[in-house]
C-alpha cells in the first residue's frame, strides 16, 4: 500500500499531526490516518475543531478543516481490525505516531496490539519499515527514557516535539513547521517547510 500511516494520540501538541497530514497530503503522499478517543478531546481543546468518531465522518472534518485532497486520505477506526494497516502483506511501511503519548510509547515498545494503532506500529516494526514516534511529554521519567531506548534500539525513529529557534520563528506555526519538517525528513518525503541549517547564508554569499 503506497503512502504513510499517521496516528494522532492524545498527547498535547495535536497541531503537528494535523499538520504533518496537510503536508503529506500536499506532497502527494497518501496519509492512513488513525485518530485515538484522547487525541480527538484534545483537538477540541487545542485546535478548536470538532473531529468525529466515525471514520466517514472524521474524512469529512479533515478534508475541510486541513484543506485536503480527500483522495489522498484515508481514515481508520481504532477497532478496524480488517483494515490493512492491520497486516504485514498490506500495510505502508512509514508510519508516525504524532503527537505520541507515553501510553502508547509504552505499548508499542512492548509489543502490545490493544488497538489499529498499536498493531500499526507493530506491523512496521516486524516489517522492517520505518515508525518515527514523537513523544510531546516534560519531564520525562526514568521508564519513559526506558521505553524511548527500548525503541531507539529496535530501529525507531525517537523524535520528541522540540523546536529550534535558530531560523528566527516569527509565530507558532513556524514551531510546528520545524518539528514536522524533521518528521518528513525521516519519512523520506520532499518538503519546503523552511530553510535548512546553512541555506540562508549561502543565500546570502550570492
Amino acid at each position: 500500500m503506497r503512502g504513510i500511516t499517521v496516528a494522532l494520540t492524545g498527547a498535547s501538541g495535536i497541531q503537528y499531526g494535523l499538520r504533518l497530514v496537510q503536508a503529506l497530503n500536499r506532497a502527494g503522499e497518501p496519509a492512513h490516518v488513525l485518530l485515538s478517543e484522547a487525541g480527538r478531546v484534545v483537538a477540541g481543546l487545542e485546535a478548536s475543531t470538532a473531529l468525529p468518531r466515525r471514520p466517514a465522518e472524521l474524512h469529512r472534518a479533515l478534508s475541510e478543516h486541513l484543506a485536503l485532497d480527500s483522495e489522498g486520505l484515508h481514515v481508520y477506526g481504532e477497532s478496524q481490525w480488517t483494515a490493512a494497516l492491520a497486516s504485514g502483506s498490506a500495510a505502508p511501511k512509514r508510519m508516525a505516531i504524532c503527537p505520541c503519548t507515553t501510553g502508547t510509547l509504552a505499548a508499542v515498545a512492548g509489543g502490545h496490539s490493544n488497538n489499529l494503532i498499536e498493531r500499526a506500529a507493530d506491523v512496521v516494526l516486524k516489517e522492517h519499515g520505518r515508525l518515527v514516534v514523537v513523544p510531546r511529554e516534560t519531564p520525562f521519567s526514568t521508564i519513559h527514557l526506558e521505553h524511548m531506548l527500548s525503541l531507539a534500539r529496535m530501529g525507531v525513529v525517537v523524535l520528541p516535539a522540540n523546536p529550534g529557534f535558530y531560523h528566527s520563528p516569527q509565530s507558532v506555526s513556524d514551531l510546528v513547521d520545524f518539528v514536522v519538517a524533521r518528521i518528513l525528513d525521516h519519512l523520506d518525503v520532499d518538503h519546503d517547510l523552511g530553510p535548512r541549517w546553512g541555506q540562508e547564508d549561502t543565500a546570502d554569499e550570492r
